[in-house]
């Protein structure tokens, strides 16, 4: 009875409100010559603007009589449905959802008045029990602009998508504004990552490096910082609206809560933005500090919503130059990049702006009022890390904000590859096929798991650290290229110091090791000190070690003519390097097909003093210090490198191709990359060699080079292969398809691959 009695008590206001406000329109439109006040189109609009003075404030009002007039209508159609009973609340939550018109792709929607005027409506009989109308669409998508340049900030940018991908629901369009570093790493990193319904697009800052570069800037961030003031013209002119990130934001909700956001800004409000949580722009923090203008405490552009369209109605490119040409007069230069810009602008014109509640943009820098933005956990949306200390910043819980952020850091990524059902999405054509493939494989298979390996596509991050290559003059520069795990982190440090020129390391690692090992490289002077190193990280899928697939991901980003194809538990002999890169104008291997063999030695000491010469090794090797590799237990690998010629040899000499024969090899770039069918321990490097013989590469041995394998543990792989029947048995399996493939790509000439294997 009480809920039938408000609902009559509703509709007799709406009733007064359908007659009262149309007079009151008449009214005010009807007398020509009164002087209406301006109608303040946000809280922080002031009575009069630049932008809208005298003959604009009749515009003002017609523009807010025709946002009534809709309000009204929506009142009517809500009020001609037919009465609820409050006995079927379910019901009612149920049409108001059902009436709702959603957003589109864009994000333009519905208007906001008519979506909480069907809300009131529809929850007058048990607004308690009632269903919240949805503000966004479940397969809306949203869209994400990150400004991102460099090595560092394209490591960074991955957790603050890991935290976003983590809490969302909906399709999400990332739009990355980027150098060619930064687009070559995260097209590479999203490619193998295959998120569903996410789309990636990439934007060249170089390109647009002319619209700021005329702006002086202090800030860390350099011109990428001014990046954002561009993105009107940057992002695509059908673009509607964008929520803008900085690097170092995480997300502790779903991103759609601040796109619904959007929904609330009026008038004339195009930007959304927090407050500033220090007291930079009140100009107090040192005797002297004189920032740029801001309305009060200023705000912070760490997290952005643009309005796009609209702002290009304003001619936001005109506005912002004219304000930044007049600053920059009196300031010089931009301190905080954009965010200088951004702030003048909306002194000038504070009706532009929507403020956000504080907890949609949390700033861990010191001294902030950042405390004030939250009681509770549940309460916090985004943390902003924007403290040139990061984590090490001053915050009274600042560890709760770190673990946060520690928790999608090493969150492993592969996690977070979620359908969204019910949502439609673009065909991924890789990934189509990927599934075909694997569906065409048979899962009874007891070697399923070997031949599925093959086709698992593993998350790539490349050039996980900063890295710098000078192509040589003279082309003859070669690339160590290597891979390994986390357990061989140990030999980075001596490889380094045993070979001076560029190397390309393929990391096989789990997302929490990849951390580990950036803090072991940024700990450590020796890496720190190269930056020729390029570290691409191989995340971790499935049971085996794919080592072939991680050979490929190295090679592949050679920089170099040349490659020295080795593995991490090698030392090279000091100055193998400049060896190499004479032999490449010796051996004339520019112009021919030529693998040059550098002979391989192991030890079984964990301490060995290295020889300097090959002397010194011939003395070692007689007195029982050194071996040549794996003489006890596999011979046939390295036999043909035929060690008692190399004893005497001063010259260059040539060996046949022979079952079994896996050396280390120099060859040029363009060499056949690995087959990625071989897995874990057996035949990753035979079949290698076996593919360069097949393309008639002459196997050329040099005599003054040498290899020295240090001791380890036995991997976990070759511990399979010894102990595991299966293993070998898939093993054998494979060798013999890949055999059969040699035979129908090469016909008749690689008959000799089985003949040899046969008599073996």
């Amino acid at each position: 009875m009480l809920g039938l009695c408000r609902g009559r008590r509703k509709f007799l206001a709406f009733s007064l409100a359908l007659l009262f406000i149309p007079a009151l329109t008449w009214l005010y439109l009807s007398v020509g010559n009164f002087q209406v006040r301006h109608l303040p189109l946000s809280p922080l609009e002031p009575q009069s603007s630049p932008l809208i003075g005298g003959g604009g404030e009749r515009q003002a009002l017609e523009l807010r009589v025709r946002e009534v007039e809709e309000e009204n209508r929506a009142l009517r159609r809500e009020l001609s449905q037919p009465p609820h009973s409050p006995s079927h609340p379910h019901q009612t939550g149920h049409h108001g959802n059902r009436s709702s018109t959603h957003s589109n792709e864009e994000g333009t929607g519905d208007n906001e008045n008519q979506r909480a005027a069907a809300a009131a409506a529809a929850g007058g009989s048990n607004g308690s029990e009632c269903a919240q109308q949805p503000v966004v669409d479940k397969c809306e998508t949203i869209h994400v602009a990150i400004v991102c340049a460099g090595y560092n900030a394209s490591r960074d940018v991955v957790t603050l998508v890991k935290s976003v991908l983590f809490h969302r629901r909906n399709p999400l369009h990332f739009h990355f504004i980027t150098d060619s570093i930064a687009q070559r790493i995260l097209a590479s990193l999203f490619h193998t990552w295959m998120v569903p319904a996410v789309r990636v697009d990439f934007y060249d800052a170089d390109e647009l490096k002319s619209e700021v570069s005329w702006i002086p800037n202090k800030h860390y961030s350099g011109i990428y910082g001014l990046m954002k003031l561009v993105l009107t013209k940057a992002l695509p002119s059908d673009l509607k609206q964008v929520i803008v990130l900085d690097t170092d934001i995480t997300f502790a909700t779903d991103i759609a809560e601040l796109w619904a956001v959007f929904h609330k800004f009026k008038g004339q409000q195009v930007l959304g933005l927090v407050e500033n949580q220090s007291d930079w722009y009140l100009g107090n923090l040192w005797k002297n500090h004189r920032p740029w203008l801001a309305l009060g405490r200023g705000f912070n552009t760490g997290v952005i919503l643009l309005l796009l369209d609209r702002l290009r109605k304003l001619r936001w490119e005109q506005m912002w130059r004219l304000t930044a040409e007049r600053e920059l007069m009196s300031m010089l230069s931009t301190s905080l990049a954009d965010q200088d810009i951004f702030n003048a602008v909306i002194k000038q014109n504070p009706f532009l702006v929507h403020q956000l509640p504080c907890f949609w943009n949390v700033q861990l820098s010191d001294h902030t009022r950042s405390e004030k933005c939250y009681k509770d956990v549940a309460d916090l949306k985004v943390i902003h890390w924007n403290s040139p200390k990061k984590m090490r910043v001053k915050n009274k819980h600042v560890e709760f904000f770190r673990n946060l952020y520690l928790t999608f850091l090493e969150y492993d990524g592969n996690l977070l590859r979620r359908e969204l059902f019910g949502c439609p999405s673009e065909t991924d054509h890789n990934s189509e096929n990927l599934q075909k493939t694997l569906s065409e494989l048979d899962e009874d298979d007891p070697c399923y798991e070997f031949r599925r390996e093959r086709f698992t596509v593993h998350r790539t991050h490349l050039y996980f650290l900063h890295y710098e290559y000078e192509p040589s003059a003279d082309n003859t520069d070669v690339t160590l290229v290597a891979q390994l795990s986390m357990d061989r982190l140990q030999m980075l440090e001596a490889i380094c110091k045993h070979w001076e020129g560029p190397i390309s390391l393929a990391l096989y690692l789990s997302d929490a090791e990849a951390q580990q090992f950036l803090r072991y490289a940024q700990g450590s002077e020796v890496l720190m000190s190269r930056s020729n190193v390029g570290y691409h990280i191989v995340y971790k899928e499935g049971q085996f070690y794919p080592v072939n697939l991680l050979r490929n991901v190295a090679m592949r980003q050679v920089n170099t003519p040349y490659m020295f194809l080795s593995d991490i538990d090698f030392l090279p002999m000091y100055g193998l390097y400049e060896y190499l890169r004479k032999s490449v104008v010796q051996l004339d291997m520019a112009s021919t097909k030529k693998a040059l063999v550098v002979p391989a030695f192991e030890t079984l000491r964990y301490r060995l003093s290295y020889p300097k010469s090959k002397a010194e090794l011939l003395s070692q090797l007689d007195m029982g210090t050194l071996f040549t590799f794996r003489y006890h237990v596999w011979t046939k690998g390295h036999a043909p490198t035929n060690f008692a010629k190399w004893r005497t040899a001063t010259t260059p000499y040539r060996v046949q191709w022979e079952s079994d024969f896996e050396p280390y090899v120099m060859v040029r770039r363009d060499s056949p990359e690995y087959d990625r069918r071989f897995v874990g321990f057996g035949w990753n490097k035979v079949a290698h060699i076996m593919e360069l013989d097949a393309q008639e590469y002459e196997f050329i041995v040099l005599p003054n080079a040498y290899m020295i394998h240090m001791p380890h543990a036995p991997s976990f792989d070759i511990t399979k292969f010894r102990s595991n029947k299966q293993y070998r048995v898939c093993l054998k399996m494979l060798k013999e398809e890949f055999q059969q493939n040699m035979s129908r790509r090469y016909g008749f000439a690689a008959l000799k691959y089985m003949t040899a294997e046969n008599n073996s």
